[in-house]
């Protein structure tokens, strides 16, 4: 999400004829998008936005399990 804010804030820069962008060539305002496309390729061959979504989804439901214990009266204030 970074690259892609990076990139559309180049590209509206050198729309808008701001130095120094308006210097650059299109090659390096538009570089930021092709990392983009690199690192979502890249996170998703490695397996670590899969692996994120399950901390996430593992995180909610312990959440869940405590907030349950705790309205029983069942957890414990103290670990052993």
């Amino acid at each position: 999400m970074l690259f892609l804010g990076i990139g559309l804030l180049l590209v509206v820069l050198k729309y808008l004829a701001i130095a120094p962008v308006v210097g650059w060539s299109w090659t390096v305002v538009l570089s930021p998008f092709m990392a983009a496309v690199l690192w979502w390729w890249w996170a998703d061959t490695t397996g670590y936005t899969k692996r994120k979504v399950m901390q996430r989804e593992e995180a909610r439901k312990q959440a869940r399990i405590d907030k349950n214990k705790e309205a029983m009266g069942t957890k414990r204030k103290t670990p052993r």
